[in-house]
């Protein structure tokens, strides 16, 4: 990997962050009685799109928003505007990390149909977004936020739109908790935004389609694991290369897991919630490949996981895979609405560096030839054995590379070490599949107590 080529300007980069950030000022103060700084705003967002095909549309929306006349279609137009400019930079970011990896990508396919079935639906998640544009984030109050809680209610049994529900649903708990506006000292304005024009254009029938899925039959190589956690909820993706039975190109793809889950199941407890049903997680454990015959797979390169499809495979040393294979696999597309920076997670293989370490608990650095990449070891999962210490001491990992604040950010999935002259490799998802380790068996011990007595308890509530 090209270092240097991490640290080069991308032109226009900060001038499209700019204009998204005055919009998202804009949503502070809310349109409902537009201020001319406000209006200031949408003209910047107006002009950073003036070269698209967004432009006549999106200058009209910013018009009519600055008057306070703005309608629902004019609030998604303006959505749709700053997803646009998140999407070019996303764009520019990633052509960036491809020419630095060396690594080829597919072309984005067409994207799906959508139907018209739940439209009263959509358009009420559409009402009540636009409100919260009208009231802004300073406007708050727990009835508006309150009127969130029927439309996922109504979208909860609808698997398609699920997405959209579990969306809106924490959106409006993040909102809730920050009631009433009018005294927030601070406010995660990006983060909020992004939310908001997310759920937006996805209320657009169509909009959410995937595009057609095909089937993935031959050998799959894990990577590593990424574990996502929440306090009511987890995430395992596992990055892996998929070679195909037909010696077609490997592909880079990935396979994921997400369950609900209770707040006191913390740590390595999290892995025995994600193991039912997504045997992957075992393979991965064992250092074992997979062996799939017709396993689902989007155009995205995300695996459609199903346990009845695959089977474990011989071993697969990770970093002999890395050494191998990653170069070599096509990276997928990426689908339009996932076109985002803080989306970005480009596996690659990295030797040869050091690691300086900051004494004062600052953010530890990798030090390569061609400069120094930023280590985010808060993405460490507790839930493993990999630790800050054991990346310091490491000489080779395969990691994603991110990008955050800025930035380009290297979170280790794996390292290697050498321990009395021989390789010896941590894995963030060691403990994936079972582990005898001591303090990852004590938090499994502690997890199976827990959901033990939560499900003892759930039952006497259904027996009443």
């Amino acid at each position: 990997m090209r270092a240097d080529l991490l640290h080069e300007p991308i032109d226009g980069l900060d001038e499209a962050l700019a204009a998204v950030t005055a919009f998202d000022r804009v949503l502070a103060g809310g349109l409902l009685r537009p201020q001319p700084v406000q209006a200031a705003g949408l003209a910047r967002l107006a002009a950073a799109v003036a070269g698209s095909p967004l432009a006549a549309a999106v200058a009209g929306a910013a018009e009519r928003a600055a008057a306070g006349t703005a309608s629902e279609e004019e609030f998604t137009t303006l959505a749709a505007g700053r997803c646009a400019l998140l999407g070019a930079v996303h764009d520019a970011l990633l052509a960036r990390l491809d020419e630095a990896t060396g690594r080829t990508r597919e072309a984005a396919p067409a994207t799906g149909t959508g139907t018209t079935q739940t439209a009263n639906v959509l358009a009420a998640a559409r009402s009540w977004l636009c409100d919260l544009a009208r009231a802004g984030w300073q406007g708050l109050d727990h009835e508006l936020v309150a009127g969130a809680a029927p439309v996922v209610s109504a979208m909860l049994p609808d698997p398609g739109l699920r997405r959209l529900a579990v969306l809106l649903d924490g959106f409006a708990a993040e909102l809730a908790a920050s009631c009433p506006g009018a005294t927030l000292e601070r406010m995660p304005l990006r983060r909020w935004a992004d939310l908001w024009s997310r759920a937006l254009l996805l209320t657009v029938p169509g909009a959410a389609a995937a595009a057609p899925a095909g089937t993935a039959t031959g050998r799959l190589l894990p990577l590593g694991v990424d574990l996502h956690e929440h306090a009511t909820a987890a995430q395992a993706q596992v990055h892996a290369v998929f070679e195909p039975a037909d010696g077609s190109t490997p592909l880079l793809v990935r396979a994921s897991a997400a369950v609900p889950k209770p707040d006191t199941v913390v740590g390595a407890g999290v892995w025995q919630l994600l193991r039912p049903g997504f045997g992957l997680l075992t393979a991965l454990g064992e250092g074992r490949s997979m062996e799939l015959a017709g396993m689902p797979i989007t155009a995205e390169g995300d695996l459609l996981w199903d346990d009845a499809l695959a089977r474990p495979g011989e071993p697969a040393d990770a970093f002999a895979t890395a050494r191998v294979a990653l170069a070599a696999a096509t990276a997928p597309a990426v689908a339009p609405l996932d076109r985002h920076p803080a989306r970005l997670a480009v596996p690659v293989l990295i030797e040869g560096y050091t690691v300086r370490a900051e004494p004062d608990g600052g953010t530890p650095g990798l030090v390569l030839a061609g400069g120094e990449l930023p280590l985010a070891v808060d993405r460490l999962p507790v839930a493993g054995p990999l630790t800050p210490e054991a990346v310091a001491a490491s000489a080779a990992c395969i990691a994603l590379v991110r990008w955050d604040a800025g930035e380009f950010t290297v979170q280790p999935l794996a390292v290697e070490a050498q321990v009395r002259r021989k390789p010896v490799a941590l894995h963030a998802g060691a403990w994936a599949g079972g582990t005898a380790d001591k303090n990852g068996a004590k938090a499994e011990k502690a997890a199976t107590e827990a959901v033990a007595v939560l499900r003892e308890r759930a039952g006497r509530l259904l027996r009443k």
